[in-house]
């Protein structure tokens, strides 16, 4: 029997609300095991090849490209939204989002604890295998309860994301 290696430890940390504009598919984790209905590869190649990391108004400034999970159906078993896009600074005095093409949609990060899952390597395998690695530290941990309200990758790099998952108390 192979052994998994030890998941390491996650850090917890406080995240403020802030939004996040980009585009979005719908799915859910057994539709992403088939290449045939998987999504989010889907998405992210649009994002890109529409140069919607450039283009978004009100993009943030700090440069980080985001992957947001929200409008969770139930836990990880059913259907929710994923977005790419920016973090969305409201524009000076309106104390929102300024106009935004259609396609676009401007989706708020709770805010509240988190655990912080990091890595760095070729993509997209290692963000798979850290999702891997969030799947086992919840069932090796059950005292932790997943939020299932919104949890989030920050790209920091090519090769480096911080995926964050909202935990209940904390």
């Amino acid at each position: 029997m192979q052994m998994l290696p030890p998941v390491p430890v996650p850090l917890p940390v406080q995240v403020p609300a802030f939004e996040v504009a980009g585009i979005s598919v719908r799915t859910c984790n057994s539709d992403e095991l088939d290449p045939a209905t998987a999504r989010i590869g889907g998405l992210w190649d649009r994002f890109f090849s529409q140069s919607w990391e450039r283009n978004l108004p009100a993009a943030g400034q700090d440069g980080r490209i985001f992957g947001v999970y929200s409008a969770y159906e139930s836990n990880a078993h059913g259907a929710f939204d994923v977005t790419a896009g920016v973090a969305a600074a409201p524009p000076a005095g309106t104390g929102g989002v300024g106009n935004m093409p259609d396609a676009v949609r401007v989706i708020p990060i709770q805010a509240g604890s988190y655990l912080v899952f990091s890595g760095q390597g070729d993509m997209p395998q290692m963000v798979i295998d850290i999702w891997g690695q969030i799947w086992r530290y919840f069932a090796d941990n059950p005292q932790v309860q997943r939020r299932f309200g919104t949890d989030f990758e920050a790209y920091s790099g090519p090769d480096q994301v911080a995926i964050h998952i909202g935990i209940v108390g904390g």
